[in-house]
């Protein structure tokens, strides 16, 4: 695609943030539609699919959020002359055409869009069946924007293929696809990396831990554990995993503490064999593999462990590599674990429920990468060009 000019591209954005505006209505009733037909027996993707006026105003915000930052393309990276009269300029480049795929969360159509076009890239969404009628509703929206300031409706697409269908394209793209988003579970990222003929960038699994460290202010723990295990189960920065160190003062009383207000506030425990030990009462954690699952769920595990190294081994073993926090008043302790700890994001006395592109000063985010290559964390704008070089001579010829 043509590299545009800024203020168009405001005008797009602008434009949409009109049109949500004014049809409201128009997309709450599509949004029912979705309602109406899912099935109820998955809460986490239920609430993922919703769309009232308070998501509307969050949709309106991301794209004015968007609008307002720098444009992110062409920015000079480095320049340099050399002895031979080259003179050399890295600058930011789009990426060209993104594919996102993503369950639910119709959200996620404004902010995937809104990113990717003000980056200059082509995107394609292939969002979830169950959220049809609400994309489809969005992606007019942005249709609309676009074909006021004459440009065309390829930026922005919504791809509606079933799975084979999409096994398909990933293996024989009918145009050619630059990057990759798979945004869910691993059973969609493992999908999308067997068949993928170009580059995939993980936004993976939250399956998130806290460590509660014998240096903890315990309210304090009591508190963040709550935050980050209540405040949205759908979320892929929920907690999941609590471990606890044995050598905590009291800690016999502060296991039953815990585990008493995390059942009053309607939270399922699984416990491993030494918390069973103070909680008897507790489900015993009877497959090691309980540990890997994201549970999207009033669900979570405690597990009594003797040191910070342990709490680190386990993590690393276990954990999405999504975000992980320590509970602790140890600068020492915690810089160790936020050392050792393989997640993208590490939280010393803080809820994970911060991994949030709005929450960490990012603006509207893509997806939380878990992968190395080319960003870790929030995917926000800036994170979705590349670079290329610019080389200029003088009838310049290698010897």
């Amino acid at each position: 695609m043509k590299l545009l000019e800024t203020k168009i591209k405001n005008n797009v954005l602008g434009g949409m943030v009109r049109i949500l505006d004014e049809n409201r209505t128009q997309l709450l009733e599509a949004n029912k539609k979705d309602l109406d037909l899912f099935d109820k027996d998955d809460p986490a993707l239920y609430e993922r699919l919703v769309v009232g006026h308070k998501k509307i105003e969050e949709m309106i915000l991301a794209v004015n959020a968007v609008r307002v930052q720098d444009d992110p393309v062409g920015k000079e990276i480095t320049s340099e002359e050399l002895q031979n009269g080259l003179k050399i300029i890295n600058k930011t480049a789009p990426f060209g055409t993104i594919m996102i795929i993503y369950e639910s969360r119709p959200d996620v159509t404004i902010e995937a869009a809104v990113l990717a076009f003000k980056a200059n890239n082509k995107i394609l969404l292939k969002g979830g069946k169950e959220a049809l009628h609400t994309n489809t509703m969005l992606v007019d929206f942005w249709h609309r924007a676009l074909q006021e300031n004459g440009l065309s409706t390829e930026y922005i697409q919504l791809l509606t293929m079933n799975r084979h269908e999409t096994q398909q394209f990933l293996k024989q793209p009918t145009e050619q696809l630059d990057l990759i988003v798979p945004r869910g579970g691993e059973r969609l990222i493992s999908f999308v990396k067997e068949h993928a003929n170009c580059a995939v960038l993980v936004s993976g699994r939250g399956n998130n831990f806290l460590y509660v460290d014998q240096a903890s202010d315990w309210d304090q723990s009591i508190k963040v554990i709550l935050n980050a295990k209540t405040d949205k189960i759908s979320a892929c920065n929920a907690l999941d995993k609590i471990l606890i160190n044995s050598n905590l003062d009291n800690y016999r009383e502060k296991m039953a503490d815990l585990a008493n207000i995390l059942k009053s506030n309607g939270i399922a425990i699984l416990v491993d064999e030494h918390a069973k030990e103070v909680l008897k009462d507790e489900a015993l954690i009877k497959d090691d593999s309980v540990w890997k699952e994201e549970f999207l769920a009033m669900k979570c595990c405690i597990g009594s462990i003797d040191s910070v190294q342990e709490a680190v081994d386990k993590i690393n073993r276990y954990s999405g590599g999504h975000s992980a926090t320590i509970m602790t008043t140890n600068n020492d302790t915690a810089k160790l674990f936020m050392e050792q700890v393989d997640c993208a994001a590490v939280y010393q006395n803080a809820s994970t429920r911060f991994t949030d592109g709005g929450q960490m000063g990012v603006g509207a985010e893509l997806a939380i990468s878990t992968d190395k290559l080319h960003h870790r964390g929030p995917l926000g704008l800036n994170e979705l060009v590349t670079n290329k070089y610019y080389v200029f001579g003088d009838g310049h010829v290698r010897e």
